[in-house]
């Protein structure tokens, strides 16, 4: 190591190096978890893209789907026929939609000849009041033997909010067949697609899900630069303090040449060259002892 940053190997120096090692790390791992982010958002997007315009397959193909989903059957377009049990109807509260927050319409559907009941969410239903304690519209299901339509999504888990008699927080299947006393499919749930006959009135559908994979890729770019920049920092006040040192000895080679103007010829000349070496930033091994020696002269 060049003897004008020797003091890098100190305890102090060394202990700010650790530091921005310690910083360099977390930064990695905030990195790390940002990648893992973004793989998430492009594996939903490729569920969507393969799923979600593909054609539809009968109900019976994908029971066990209902029963339990796979994380790729999520958005698989289901046919189904059967009807609609408008009685035990519910509405599920705070439901975002195109920017804007309001109610989700689920009706259990029993499937013709599978004996088995399948909650579909007919659409969504914009709030009629302030406080938002109500749908504007609540539109009735097709009554009789209706062809469904639907795309399959996992249910949802519970979450620590109460709801409104005829109202739930989340799409919590097990939580509904409860309240309702009826079994219903356990694992998954269908989102309207199309429903014959049409109804005069029905649902707003539901916005086709994000295909924006976030900006999870940019934070991790961000979080590794943020790791490097540590020990720039540190680098750059190591070059700051050399320099302090280097001007600090130019002042005390000032304060030795009046001293040295009534000594020889040879010892001014000595002097002249080591101070004009201190000016151009190039010591010698002998200034730089000598520095060393007045530094710890200091020190003490």
């Amino acid at each position: 190591m060049n003897r004008r940053y020797r003091f890098l190997l100190t305890p102090r120096w060394l202990g700010w190096l650790a530091l921005c090692l310690l910083f360099a790390v977390a930064c990695s791992f905030l990195a790390q978890w940002q990648m893992d982010r973004r793989e998430q958002a492009l594996e939903e997007i490729d569920r969507v893209v393969s799923n979600y315009d593909a054609a539809p397959v009968p109900y019976a193909s994908v029971r066990g789907s209902f029963v339990d989903p796979a994380a790729d059957d999520e958005w698989t377009v289901v046919e189904m026929t059967g009807s609609y049990r408008p009685q035990d109807m519910r509405l599920v509260r705070n439901r975002s939609d195109g920017g804007s927050v309001g109610y989700e319409q689920l009706v259990p559907f029993a499937v013709e000849d599978a004996d088995d009941v399948v909650i579909v969410s007919r659409g969504w239903l914009p709030t009629a009041s302030e406080d938002g304690s109500r749908p504007a519209t609540n539109p009735a299901p097709p009554e009789g033997t209706v062809e469904l339509t639907v795309r399959l999504k996992p249910g949802e888990p519970a979450i620590d909010r109460g709801a409104p008699e005829g109202q739930l927080a989340s799409i919590d299947l097990s939580a509904y067949a409860e309240q309702i006393g009826v079994e219903l499919m356990p694992g998954a749930y269908g989102r309207m697609a199309e429903e014959h006959p049409a109804p005069a009135q029905a649902p707003e559908q539901l916005s086709r899900p994000s295909m924006d994979e976030g900006p999870h890729l940019s934070y991790t770019m961000q979080w590794y630069a943020f790791g490097a920049l540590g020990f720039v920092g540190w680098g750059y006040a190591a070059r700051l303090h050399a320099r302090t040192r280097d001007a600090e000895a130019l002042a005390a080679e000032e304060d030795d040449r009046h001293a040295a103007v009534a000594a020889s010829p040879q010892e001014r000349m000595k002097q002249a060259r080591r101070l004009e070496r201190l000016r151009r930033g190039r010591p010698s091994d002998e200034d730089l002892e000598d520095a060393a020696v007045e530094e710890s002269l200091v020190d003490r």
